[in-house]
C-alpha cells in the first residue's frame, strides 16, 4: 500500500453490526465506555485508542450500520501526525457521515452540523489520510457489505534500527520484528523448545490468536492474511491430566468454583516450559505464567489452564491487578504444582524417592492427586501401576474423628519429630481424609490444602519455619501472643498460631480481623433489633389506645343517635 505518502499499513475488518454516527464518535473519543455487561472485559473506554496508537501514529475507521431506519456510513480519523504538525492543543477527530441506500447503493452526505463543518472535516481527512479523493474513501466500503467496520492503521512505528516493529515477510502470519529465527540444529531438545507454543505466542500473531479465546462460537472466525486461524486448546496438549476444583474465599465471601486442568505438556521433561494459562471471561490474560521460581527441575513441564473471572485484569489486559485474591490464587497454583509433581513426576522419568516421614509410619501415597490414564503415546521411563480412577478430596471432607471440633488442622499440626514414639498417630495427624474412587474432580479450599501432609515439600518448609520459631527468644515469644493486627489471642489461638508459617499467620490474622468486624456488626444489629422491638411495642400500645378511643367514640355516637331517634318518635 502506497497512497498519499504512506507505505505500510495494518488492515483490520469486522463484519459485525457496524457503528452509527453517534457510536463511532463515542468509540473515537477518550474515556467513554458503555460496557455494562458482566461478560465484557473493557471498562475504561480507551482500548481502541491505546491499541491503535501503539501500532502506528494514525488510524482511519470506516463503518456502515443498518440499525437505524435509514442506513448510514461514517468515516473517522484519529491522527497523531495531524495533531502534532498542526499544533492542536485538544484531540481533534474529524468525522464525516453519509446516508446509504441499500437497494440502489446511492450515497449522499449526511450534514448533521451543516455543510461548512462537513467540508472542513472532509478536507482534513483527504489531507492526512492515505486517500487523496472522496471517491477513494468511498471505495473502502465496497468490501464491507451491508454492515461492518474497517480499521486501517498507517504510519506504523519503527524500532531503533529503523525497521518496522511488525514483520510482514512471513506468509500467513505477522511477527514482531526481531523475533528469533528458526535455526537448523541437531539438538532436538533446543529445536523442540524453540518451536513450542509457549515461546512462539510471544512474537507470532497467528499463534497468539489461536489461544486468545478459551471458547469460540460457531459464527466467530479470526482470519489472518486471508487464512482462518484455528483455535487451539492448550488443555489438549496435557498428558496425565487432572481437573482440580478450587473454591476462592476472601473475608468470608465465597466465589464460584474455579476448575483447573493440570498435567504434563507433550514432550516433558524435554520441554522446559512450566506455567498456568489464566483466562478472564473467555480471554487469555496470562499465558504460561510461572508460579515456581525454583532453579531446580521441580515443576518442569507442568502446565495448567483455568478461567478466573473473579479477579480483575489490568487496563491493558496483559496482567491481573495484584490483589489479595490474585495472590491467594497464585499460592494455590504453587501448591497444585508441588502436589502434582510429587505424585506424577515418576511418569516422565524422574526417580521418586520415598519420604522419610511416610516410611516411618507406613503412610500410603497421598490420594489427592492420582494420575489418569495417558492419552498420548509418550511412555514413562519407570513403569508403576496406575489407578484408572481419581479420588476426591473435598474441603468439607468427612473425617473419621468422632469429635472433629477438637481436631487441629493438618497444616497446623505439630511435626512428627517432636512427638514421642508411643504417641497416637491419629491424634497427632488430626482428621483422616476419606476418599472415594471413581470421581474425576479433586476439590480443595483456599483455607487449607488437602494434599499438604507430613512428608511433602510444604511440610518440610513448615518444619523449617517451626525450627526457627523454636529458636526465638523470650520477648519474641511473648509478642507472638498477639496477631499482626495487634489483637490479643486466647490460649487456643496461640497454640495454633505458634505452628503457623508466615503466610498462614497472615491469613489467620485477616480472618481474626474479619471475625471482629462481623462480631461488631452483629452487636450493632442486635441493638438495632432491640430498638425496633421497643418501637414496635410502643406502636402496638398506641394502636390499642386508638382502637379503645375509637370504640368509646363509636359507642357515644350510637347512644346519641338512639336518643335523637326516640325524641323524633315522641
Amino acid at each position: 500500500m502506497k497512497l498519499n505518502g504512506c507505505t505500510f499499513a495494518a488492515y483490520h475488518k469486522d463484519d459485525g453490526g457496524g457503528m452509527d454516527p453517534d457510536s463511532l464518535r463515542r468509540c473515537m473519543s477518550f474515556g467513554f465506555s458503555d460496557k455494562q455487561s458482566g461478560s465484557s472485559i473493557g471498562q475504561y473506554g480507551n482500548g481502541f485508542k491505546t491499541s491503535t496508537m501503539r501500532l502506528g501514529a494514525d488510524v482511519i475507521v470506516f463503518s456502515r450500520c443498518t440499525k437505524s431506519r435509514e442506513p448510514t456510513q461514517s468515516i473517522g480519523l484519529l491522527s497523531y501526525t495531524f495533531l502534532a504538525e498542526t499544533g492542536q492543543k485538544d484531540v481533534v477527530v474529524p468525522v464525516v457521515d453519509y446516508k446509504y441506500n441499500i437497494l440502489t447503493g446511492e450515497v449522499k452526505p449526511y450534514q448533521r452540523l451543516g455543510p461548512n463543518q462537513f467540508s472542513s472535516n472532509l478536507s482534513v481527512l483527504l489531507k492526512w489520510s492515505p486517500f487523496e479523493t472522496e471517491e477513494q474513501l468511498m471505495q473502502n466500503f465496497d468490501d464491507i457489505g451491508s454492515q461492518g467496520t474497517k480499521i486501517i492503521v498507517f504510519n506504523l512505528w519503527s524500532n531503533d534500527n529503523g525497521d518496522l516493529e511488525l514483520d510482514f515477510d512471513t506468509d500467513e502470519d505477522i511477527l514482531i520484528s526481531g523475533a528469533p529465527k528458526p535455526v537448523e540444529t541437531a539438538n532436538a531438545a533446543k529445536r523442540m523448545n524453540e518451536s513450542h507454543l509457549a515461546n512462539q505466542l510471544r512474537y507470532s500473531l497467528k499463534v497468539y490468536a489461536s489461544v486468545l479465546y478459551l471458547q469460540l462460537p460457531q459464527y466467530f472466525k479470526i482470519i489472518l492474511r486471508g487464512q482462518e486461524v484455528k483455535r487451539h486448546a492448550i488443555a489438549s496438549d496435557l498428558q496425565y491430566s487432572q481437573c482440580i476444583s478450587y473454591k476462592p474465599r476472601c473475608f468470608g465471601k465465597k466465589e464460584d468454583d474455579v476448575f483447573t486442568m493440570i498435567g504434563f505438556l507433550e514432550g516433558a521433561p524435554t520441554v522446559s516450559v512450566h506455567g498456568f494459562s489464566i483466562y478472564h471471561k473467555n480471554r487469555l490474560i496470562l499465558p504460561f505464567h510461572r508460579v515456581l521460581s525454583s532453579a531446580s527441575s521441580k515443576g518442569r513441564g507442568v502446565a495448567g489452564v483455568l478461567e478466573a473471572d473473579y479477579i480483575k485484569p489490568t487496563h491493558d489486559k496483559q496482567e491481573f491487578e495484584k490483589s489479595q485474591l490474585y495472590q491467594k490464587l497464585i499460592n494455590r497454583l504453587k501448591d497444585m504444582t508441588n502436589e502434582y509433581w510429587d505424585s506424577h513426576s515418576h511418569l516422565i522419568g524422574y526417580h521418586k524417592e520415598p519420604r522419610a516421614g511416610r516410611a516411618a509410619i507406613g503412610f500410603p501415597a497421598s490420594p489427592a492427586l492420582v494420575p489418569t490414564l495417558p492419552r498420548t503415546t509418550a511412555k514413562p521411563l519407570q513403569q508403576n501401576p496406575v489407578d484408572p480412577f481419581l479420588s476426591v478430596v473435598s474441603s468439607s471432607a468427612n473425617t473419621c474423628d468422632k469429635d472433629p471440633s477438637n481436631a487441629v488442622p493438618i497444616a497446623f499440626a505439630r511435626p512428627l519429630v517432636s512427638e514421642p514414639a508411643e504417641t497416637d498417630i491419629a491424634a497427632t495427624l488430626g482428621p483422616t481424609v476419606c476418599s472415594q474412587p471413581g470421581m474425576q474432580i479433586t476439590q480443595s479450599d483456599q483455607t487449607r490444602s488437602p494434599a499438604v501432609a507430613i512428608g511433602t515439600d510444604l511440610a518440610d518448609t513448615r518444619k523449617r519455619k517451626l525450627d526457627t520459631l523454636v529458636q526465638m527468644d523470650a520477648p519474641c515469644k511473648r509478642q507472638s501472643t498477639q496477631d499482626l493486627a495487634g489483637c490479643s489471642m486466647d490460649s487456643s489461638s496461640y497454640q495454633v498460631c505458634q505452628y503457623m508459617g508466615e503466610r498462614d499467620l497472615n491469613d489467620f490474622s485477616s480472618l481474626n480481623l474479619e471475625n471482629k468486624k462481623l462480631y461488631e456488626e452483629c452487636v450493632e444489629l442486635e441493638s438495632a433489633q432491640k430498638d425496633l422491638l421497643l418501637r414496635e411495642r410502643s406502636l402496638q400500645l398506641e394502636l390499642e389506645q386508638a382502637e379503645a378511643h375509637y370504640k368509646s367514640l363509636l359507642k357515644e355516637h350510637m347512644s346519641v343517635t338512639a336518643v335523637k331517634t326516640e325524641k323524633r318518635t315522641a
